[in-house]
């Protein structure tokens, strides 16, 4: 058996049905379902082989992964539910996650209103107290933690030693951890905390390419990003583009593992190949042919709004990308997209260079044009808002409520998230729900009623890819009515004026969203 294990828990050791979207499922608390529901709608279990190796893996930890074996380490990422054979004689088990302890913002969210932990940070917690773990901690067994959520390690010191956690290692990791794990192998003492600065950056020849499926197909294009916002630590590292040649061989990998759609990996896909903040069309288009001359279907992970402004105004970038994008594959494609705030005051203060190359005043109406852009070229985006930001005032907030008014009738999920300290602000103090205005609880009303309005568009379409997937569809039109009750029940529902509950739902009972689903897979079915 292996001597070094890679795993984490069930939340991120899933491909969440093959829509990455749904793992954000996961940062919720467990209401109104029990929390097995829960996971099964968010993270199922992941198909795996005979030695408990996932098919696919979190591309963080697959980049881990290759690092170790290309320094000569049978090193594998295992699945949480087969740790106990490998464990028996492994030396070093390496954990990573997006959020331990449910301490990000859509997590600390939720958490903070239901006042309970959140489905991963309770997933988090049995995975670090499952028996195997505890017994090969016993015998020597050395734990390395790392990951974006890395940060929340300090919060947790209790339990850090309580689960016998050696090293955190604080951020990208590929240039350390072989050295780390050599100590470890050594039986030597290693650092409780190991903070890597920007500058101790991989070069891009230091970063490995994956040598096993990711989830999902995710393939990173690009590391870093120009924006500078202050309230993110990804602005903190310096900007890589991933060589076309690389970024194909990790395509490759995927679909010779048998995943036939990806995701690229990028906090602004737009501004692959960019100077400075200005998209590069044709790099762009270059990127989006080599990802549709693979997979089947390639989305997202990340835009900004002043990228797909920009990019449409002088290139027709975005309809352009739609058209190499969408076939008789795939009808739409997504992307997550930073809105913030609708106040252009508040926009100056914390992401001053989020709107170049234009002037921050314009923000609220270039988040409108680009939403625009958006529809017209079927792209349907989870967006952002973040509440309680430092220096927020009462206006700042209903600002942002009025664009929210404006994005009614588009379609989108609009997600409003709690501040978080991070990044440039990682010393101010953290949102807390205790901490809600009138104001605040109106916006995360709106939100929450044009997300169910909106969450039920989205559904109709979102597994028109898969012949199994209508047959997905009651399950989570249960779970978007179950939510809409219970906010009806306790007077969460709000719509801007003249727009009360007017929205046609694609149907109106489990009964006939299971006829459509019958109706997909055999035409006349009844």
């Amino acid at each position: 058996m292996t001597e070094v294990v890679l795993s984490t828990d069930r939340t991120l050791i899933s491909n969440h049905h093959g829509k990455e979207f749904l793992g954000f499922g996961a940062t919720g608390a467990p209401v109104l379902l029990p929390r097995g529901v829960w996971m099964y709608l968010f993270a199922p279990r992941m198909k795996v082989d005979s030695e408990g190796r996932p098919w696919q893996a979190p591309y963080g930890m697959r980049k881990i992964e290759a690092a170790l074996q290309n320094a000569g380490y049978d090193a594998q990422i295992i699945d949480p539910d087969h740790l106990e054979k490998h464990l028996e004689n492994a030396k070093v088990l390496l954990i990573s996650h997006h959020d331990y302890f449910g301490f990000g913002p859509p997590s600390s969210t939720f958490a903070s209103i239901f006042k309970m932990k959140t489905v991963n940070a309770l997933s988090f917690e049995e995975f670090m107290e499952k028996p195997e773990i505890r017994a090969a901690k016993k015998r020597g067994l050395k734990i390395i933690a790392g990951g974006p959520a890395a940060w929340q390690w300090s919060y947790r010191e209790e339990e850090r030693k309580r689960w016998g956690v050696d090293t955190v290692v604080e951020g990208e990791g590929e240039r350390i951890v072989v050295e780390l794990v050599e100590k470890a192998l050594r039986g030597e003492k290693l650092p409780e905390w190991v903070t890597m600065p920007p500058k101790e950056a991989p070069l891009l020849r230091e970063i490995p390419t994956i040598k096993a499926p990711s989830v999902n197909g995710m393939v990173e294009i690009m590391r870093g990003c120009p924006r500078g916002c202050k309230f993110c630590s990804v602005t903190l590292r310096p900007l890589r583009f991933i060589p076309y040649k690389n970024i194909e061989k990790e395509i490759l990998v995927n679909v010779r593992g048998g995943v036939k759609d990806g995701i690229f990996q990028s906090e602004d896909v737009p501004l692959y190949g960019a100077k400075g903040v200005i998209p590069n069309a044709e790099k762009v288009l270059k990127l989006m042919r080599l990802g549709k001359k693979h997979y089947r279907k390639l989305v997202w992970s990340h835009a900004s709004i002043a990228a797909l402004v920009k990019g449409e105004r002088d290139d027709k970038l975005i309809t352009r990308c739609a058209e190499i994008l969408l076939d008789e594959n795939q009808s739409w494609w997504g992307a997550e997209i930073g809105v913030e705030t609708g106040s252009p005051r508040l926009a100056e203060k914390i992401m001053p260079a989020k709107a170049k190359p234009f002037d921050t005043k314009e923000w609220p109406s270039l988040v409108v044009e680009a939403a625009g852009i958006m529809e017209d070229t079927h792209l349907t985006p989870a967006m952002t808002l973040i509440t309680g930001l430092p220096e927020e005032t009462e206006d700042d907030i209903i600002k942002t409520l009025e664009l929210v008014d404006e994005l009614w009738d588009f379609k989108a999920i609009i997600m409003p998230m709690f501040f978080v300290p991070m990044g440039l602000l990682k010393d101010r103090d953290w949102f807390k729900a205790y901490k809600l205005s009138e104001a605040h609880v109106e916006l995360l009303k709106r939100c929450l009623t044009h997300g169910i309005r909106q969450g039920k568009r989205i559904l109709k379409d979102y597994f028109d890819d898969r012949w199994w997937g209508t047959l997905m569809i009651p399950f989570y039109w249960t779970f978007i009515s179950a939510i809409e009750r219970a906010a009806r029940h306790y007077g969460y529902l709000s719509y801007p004026q003249g727009k009360e509950d007017t929205e046609k739902t694609p149907f109106k009972s489990i009964g006939e969203s299971v006829k459509i689903g019958l109706h997909r897979i055999r035409p006349g079915a009844h």
